[in-house]
């Protein structure tokens, strides 16, 4: 389709990324049918965490328990712990004397094992209630995640239906399979592993300073300071990362561009020599994509290790001023201990933040790609009350039809043609002049710029797509065949055909004497490229769906550009049976192809600048003759013994002139 090179509307690969917080404040927005669940989800979060934060502060006072025991046993029976305190301070040592007045002491008795147990009892009792809760809480929340990439495939499937053709015309298929595929799964990861990692790490950071605080407010304090710090550095490395996790995502969809393209003209790329272009290609694509992974990759990864650096020099400092505070007797060791634990926790979370901004950044910059899908301009809606024609006579008229791809292109100016009920119309011309551009409007793949185009005296605008479509059937050049039984392949032009229908079709078009041929007969299954039958067999199975369709209106796009020339002698006389009382456009540059047609319409530059039967456009001298001739007759003046011989060169019948 050559006339679909210019560029229409659409969205190009690589434009300019929305914003990283409008993206995030979207991506969020998709979770709101799930928004009970993720309250459950926050209520069992809060649970888990809470006990999990409980967890240190147990176990400290178990380590105060034997502590303490160990120092009531070193004090003789019958001493009080008031006598064992003015002793040491007698002795000069006051730091003992003040740790051990904050102890609580039964001399001589030792470690209180039935509380120890109790207390190891209720620790392990919390860490498996915690366990427990964020347990289900993992199931709810993926369950969440996956239904919510659920519906954004659905929407992107939906999307895809209603775009116009001129989306497809702008954006490689590699690219647009990368966002819908690629960019999905990438969403879908970053959801399942950074919604629970966040939640879990925000409420462990308040359950630790709630702690911390209740344990030792100066203590506390040496740790806040690691906050803003964190959020200092951490916002400092995202900035620089994103840019580059969207360059990584873009230069995805390029290289899978790229690779769709190479594979699909593999045989192209082997006869003409061009391996080491193709591959010179790849390597640059591959290495601007490994550029830009590397660097998101790199950039972002310094997080967790800032993170732990700054985590162990608050540590350092936690751990030099808390055992002073024991020593001077204003710490339990045990709060002390759990002091540390907390300050590990408090840490970690922070760490686990910083991390998670990398896939997090990851998610939105695929987030953004395929908000930017499902943002692009759709097809023009089908009217509320759409119009349909009272009868099925196939009568197509172009009113003073203009259209362009692209507004300082104009291709079709004010064309106006009728094609009767039944009649077979066939449009020849130079590549560019307009004629599959022509056929692009009848299907409303575009839509004309000015002018209407009436089925049955009805304007097409005004009936639904799926409405003209039902009466129009359509062969291209380009065979498309699915993966499934050759049954299946010509049934798709109409689902609800019967066996014989199936039958009746592929003898018709010529489909049953190679099929016979085949192990499995019409069961054999063709691939995703249909290796197993020849590139004519395959546009004899287009031809044969296009029959049992039944369409009003046949269009014919070079439908036998494919097929040798003894089986084209019976696709045609096929074709003749298939237009019979239909109305039929044959688009064709073989000419021999159209000489039966009832009219013959020329064009240029998206003008008819011819139209008649064969016999009267060759009487004309015109366009038609010149393409005629330059057909079938090919001059060559060769010396032969000092005279000119001109020989014809005939792949038909010349014109008689």
């Amino acid at each position: 389709m050559s006339e679909k090179q210019a560029k229409g509307p659409g969205l190009a690969p690589g434009q300019k990324a929305m914003n990283f917080v409008p993206s995030a404040k979207r991506l969020l927005g998709r979770l709101k049918p799930e928004r009970v669940r993720i309250a459950w989800v926050i209520v069992l979060t809060v649970i888990s965490v809470g006990l999990n934060v409980l967890g240190p502060k147990i176990l400290g006072n178990a380590t105060t328990l034997v502590f303490e025991g160990s120092i009531s046993l070193q004090i003789p029976e019958g001493v009080s712990k008031q006598q064992v305190i003015e002793g040491l301070r007698q002795n000069g040592q006051d730091q003992q004397a003040d740790m051990i007045s904050n102890m609580a002491l039964v001399p001589g008795q030792g470690i209180d094992v039935d509380a120890l147990l109790r207390t190891l009892l209720l620790a392990l009792a919390v860490y498996a209630l915690s366990f427990g809760f964020a347990l289900i809480q993992a199931l709810i929340l993926n369950g969440v995640v996956q239904r919510t990439v659920y519906r954004m495939r659905q929407d992107v499937e939906s999307k895809i239906h209603s775009l116009p053709l001129s989306y497809f015309d702008n954006v490689p298929r590699g690219e647009l399979l990368s966002r819908v595929t690629n960019d999905i799964d990438n969403i879908s990861q970053s959801l399942q592993q950074t919604m629970s990692q966040i939640l879990t790490s925000l409420l462990t950071v308040i359950g630790v300073v709630t702690m911390m605080v209740v344990i030792s407010p100066l203590l506390a304090l040496v740790a806040l300071i690691m906050v803003p710090v964190s959020v200092i550095v951490t916002a400092q490395i995202a900035k620089r990362s994103q840019k580059r996790f969207i360059a990584q995502w873009k230069s995805t969809g390029e290289l899978n561009a790229q690779i769709e393209e190479s594979y699909t003209g593999h045989a192209l790329v082997k006869v003409f020599g061009r391996q080491r272009e193709v591959s010179h290609r790849f390597r640059e694509k591959n290495q601007e994509l490994y550029t830009a992974s590397f660097g998101a990759q790199f950039i972002s990864g310094i997080i967790m290790p800032a993170m732990t650096f700054i985590g162990n020099l608050i540590y350092v400092v936690i751990a030099v001023v808390g055992g002073l505070m024991v020593s001077g007797g204003t710490l339990a060791l045990g709060d002390i201990q759990a002091f540390i634990q907390y300050s590990r926790q408090f840490t970690q979370p922070l760490a686990q933040l910083g991390s998670m901004a990398n896939l997090l950044q990851s998610g939105v910059a695929s987030a953004e790609r395929v908000f930017e899908l499902l943002d692009a301009d759709e097809q023009s809606p089908d009217p509320e009350q759409p119009s349909t024609p009272a009868s099925s006579e196939g009568r197509l008229e172009f009113d003073d039809v203009s259209f362009s791809y692209s507004p300082d292109k104009p291709l079709i100016d004010n064309l106006s043609l009728v094609a009767d009920p039944g009649s077979t119309i066939a449009i020849v011309g130079p590549t560019g002049a307009g004629k599959t551009t022509l056929v692009n409007l009848i299907m409303r793949f575009y839509e004309p710029t000015v002018g209407r185009i009436r089925l049955d005296g009805v304007d097409i605008a005004t009936m639904t797509r799926d409405g003209l479509r039902s009466r129009t059937g359509m062969v291209l050049q380009d065979t498309w065949l699915f993966e499934g039984t050759i049954r299946d392949n010509i049934a798709y032009g109409r689902p609800d055909a019967t066996e014989d229908e199936i039958m009746d079709a592929a003898r018709a078009a010529y489909v049953d004497r190679f099929v016979h041929a085949l192990p499995d007969g019409y069961d054999t299954l063709l691939g995703d490229e249909a290796e197993n039958v020849s590139a004519g067999e395959k546009q004899l199975l287009t031809i044969a769906r296009a029959f049992i369709a039944k369409p009003d209106i046949l269009i014919l796009d070079e439908a036998t550009s494919s097929v040798d020339t003894r089986t084209e002698v019976l696709v045609q006389e096929a074709m003749g049976a298939l237009r019979a009382d239909r109305t039929s456009f044959v688009i064709a540059h073989r000419l021999s192809t159209i000489r039966d047609a009832d009219v013959i319409v020329v064009m240029q530059n998206g003008h008819i600048v011819e139209s008649g039967d064969h016999e009267q456009l060759l009487g004309a001298h015109g366009a038609y003759a010149e393409l005629y001739r330059s057909q079938f007759e090919a001059p060559l003046d060769e010396e032969v013994g000092g005279d000119s011989l001109a020989i014809n060169v005939v792949g038909d019948t010349p014109p008689q002139t």
